[in-house]
């Protein structure tokens, strides 16, 4: 079955090679796989013990990123190595401090897997929610390294658990312990004899709760929230936007009987989906955030809607938010909701949402709502707009919901000091 395995993972580089020329991804990828072992600075660790983290993409980081900080501060003697999978996730976070190497992570093949475990000599390897690179794991148990996984989510559709899926769960069996963000996740790896695994919850609700006493402040931000048209109508923060969750909202402020300040942070900040935006929603009701902040005494009457047209800002944003719109529902699923719950608002999304367990546990818990059709985002938000009790009702739930799930930093740091 391994064979079989590094096949596979030929193959796949193979592809990625092959799709170079046409995908900027693929050529990004591939460029950081060539001669890699030449170009790895292991001089930086030599003589020290090493921690090696991989997290899959940016995502992931951010779940690494609380338990990385953790363990430095815990073991300054150690020497941290961070690799990632994607380009999303190396690109933005190569020149990250936390950690003395930042590397793409070699094709998961027997040989790539050696080097690399003789090049770092870890002493400990963690890996984040669902990376499970089999030749490296064997490697590394192999090489008697001491192995975790946190945040990790485990479904029954997973092959883990399939008739077929004996080898690969086999493998599960070589981490020394399994550090799971749910209940239904425990009992799935119980049930195919996999019991050095704990409930611990999911280390981004660290991370956001870090980020959120870091945020900042954006004097054009409130200077539009303070202008005299409506200076105290409630704000609703529209983070991550695509075009469906746009045309919703424009749908909802049609009819929406009060004043009502709109901040609209798009995924998309290119000037032809900027330009689309001010058109949906009429330009004399737009302001865009660059032209404010490098214009303060620029004219604001009538304009309601602030279009954030810079990076970087959605996550100190919330702060100034009544009601949180979180986009990405009539996509490929639904960006951070975290980011807004933290600042204890109540938060509203479109239907693709059932794979993300935190905002299951949003809705479950009375902080959230979904809808799947305009007329129900106009009923959903016109009651927190018109009734501030029940708005303040979902924004306690909200802040009950955040609050007990901190933590899980500091239980799986405790059990790693145990084990």
């Amino acid at each position: 079955m391994r064979t079989l395995y590094s096949i596979a993972i030929a193959f796949f580089a193979l592809g990625v090679r092959l799709a170079a020329p046409f995908n900027g991804k693929a050529a990004q990828l591939r460029k950081g796989w060539r001669h890699w072992v030449h170009r790895f600075p292991a001089a930086k660790i030599q003589g020290h013990p090493t921690a090696w983290f991989h997290a899959a993409s940016l995502g992931e980081f951010e779940q690494a990123r609380p338990v990385i900080e953790a363990f430095r501060q815990q073991h300054p003697d150690f020497k941290i190595c961070l690799s990632f999978f994607s380009p999303s996730g190396y690109e933005i976070r190569k020149d990250y401090n936390g950690a003395d190497i930042v590397f793409y992570l070699p094709p998961d093949t027997r040989a790539n897997a050696r080097r690399l475990v003789e090049l770092i000599d870890p002493k400990v390897a963690f890996f984040v929610k669902y990376e499970f690179w089999f030749n490296y794991l064997h490697t590394l148990k192999c090489h008697n390294t001491r192995t975790f996984i946190f945040s990790a989510i485990f479904r029954p559709n997973q092959y883990f658990f399939k008739w077929y899926g004996s080898w690969f769960a086999q493998h599960l069996k070589g981490f020394d312990h399994l550090f799971v963000q749910n209940e239904q996740s425990l009992q799935l790896l119980n049930g195919i004899g996999i019991t050095q695994c704990s409930l611990a919850g999911d280390t981004r609700f660290d991370r956001v709760n870090d980020i959120a006493r870091q945020a900042k402040k954006f004097p054009a931000v409130e200077a539009f929230l303070a202008h005299t048209d409506a200076p105290n109508a409630p704000v609703l923060m529209a983070g991550s936007s695509w075009e469906p969750d746009e045309a919703n909202i424009k749908h909802f402020l049609d009819r929406c009987p009060k004043p009502i300040k709109t901040i609209l942070a798009p995924h998309m900040i290119g000037e032809g989906h900027l330009a689309q935006i001010e058109h949906l929603f009429s330009p004399e009701r737009c302001i865009r955030y660059s032209l404010l902040a490098a214009h303060p005494d620029t004219s604001l009457k009538g304009r309601d809607i602030l279009i954030i047209d810079n990076i970087g800002m959605l996550s100190s944003l919330y702060r100034y938010a009544d009601i949180a719109y979180i986009g990405g529902g009539f996509g490929k699923g639904i960006h951070n909701t975290l980011e807004a719950a933290i600042f204890n608002i109540p938060v509203c999304f479109g239907p693709n949402h059932k794979k993300f367990q935190e905002a299951l546990g949003l809705l479950d818990a009375g902080a959230a709502k979904t809808y799947s059709r305009p007329d129900e985002l106009v009923d959903i938000l016109n009651l927190w707009v018109d009734n501030p009790e029940a708005r303040q009702q979902a924004a306690a739930a909200c802040r009950a919901f955040m609050q007990r799930n901190l933590g899980a930093t500091k239980t799986i740091m405790d059990s790693i000091t145990t084990l």
